[in-house]
């Protein structure tokens, strides 16, 4: 089971005519990341809210947005400042007067100026926060709904990848074959050339050459290689939600059997399908940042 880090899931609560609206989204990172917004009345439950979304969604970037909606015109939980008010509608008339201004909104103008309304909202009661814990509920599930959603759809995609590269794995098997006689001949031209007229010990040259080909020997690093593949597909098949980290480490390992098949291949079609492997193991890995 593969879950992605990337998702997004809403709630919707009603407390007298109140609307609650709640939102989660969430991206991939390193490590857990999390930031709320929320109205001041709920502002005493923020680091409940934090605690509450690290614990149920793990790791990844956590943004969680609770609005509230009136039904109904009432209070708003704001106040004039009269004082500050009278005090920049003043100092903007007699700059208004000064330098001739025409026009304008002075009401709506001293109004956006901060501190001139004051907010004196208390804390929302426990009634409306079980009404509001209900909707982050909600959110919380239909997260998870998506981001396992999303994790299928990785996962199909990494055991494609995988399969394509165990299939390149197996087309390197012909050409293993034909090579090591290529590369024999290969040899044997170069001394023909460059020693033509100095004797050869040809007893040493066979031993010297032998000791050679064995070091372009290629046959542990795909057994290596098919074993981390199936190890990696093993994985993904297990009952684990985090497995994000240990799927990387088995990526490492896939990459570091691919990079020994390269420097070892001498042959110009095995390092064809050698980066074919590569590519495929790329799209694995940028699969692999976006899984818990």
């Amino acid at each position: 089971m593969i879950i992605s880090m990337t998702g997004y899931g809403q709630g919707l609560a009603y407390f007298q005519n109140k609307t609650i609206r709640v939102e989660i989204r969430t991206l991939n990172a390193r490590t857990t990341e999390s930031r709320s917004r929320m109205p001041n009345v709920y502002r005493d439950k923020e680091m409940e809210v934090r605690k509450w979304m690290t614990d149920e969604l793990s790791r990844g970037k956590i943004d969680i947005s609770i609005s509230v909606e009136q039904e109904v015109e009432g209070d708003d939980g704001s106040m004039l400042n009269h004082n500050l008010f009278k005090k920049y509608y003043n100092e903007l008339f007699t700059l208004k007067q000064t330098l001739g201004i025409e026009g304008g909104d002075m009401m709506q103008a001293v109004l956006s100026i901060p501190n001139v309304m004051v907010s004196y909202e208390e804390l929302a009661p426990e009634e409306e926060w079980k009404v509001v814990q209900s909707a982050i509920g909600e959110a919380l599930a239909d997260i998870k709904k998506f981001r396992l959603g999303e994790g299928k759809i990785l996962e199909r995609e990494m055991v494609n990848g995988v399969e394509k590269i165990e299939k390149y794995l197996e087309e390197i098997v012909p050409f293993e074959e034909a090579r090591l006689p290529k590369v024999r001949e290969k040899l044997r031209k170069a001394l023909d050339e460059f020693l033509v007229s100095q004797q050869v010990d040809h007893n040493r040259f066979e031993q010297e050459l032998i000791y050679y080909i064995e070091k372009l020997d290629i046959t542990e690093e795909k057994v290596r290689l098919a074993q981390h593949c199936m190890y990696f597909k093993n994985e993904l098949n297990n009952t684990e939600e985090l497995k994000g980290k240990k799927l990387g480490f088995i990526a490492q390992e896939m990459g570091r059997e691919i990079n020994t098949l390269g420097a070892k291949a001498q042959d110009s079609e095995i390092q064809l399908l050698v980066v074919n492997m590569k590519d495929e193991l790329e799209k694995i890995k940028e699969q692999l940042a976006n899984i818990l």
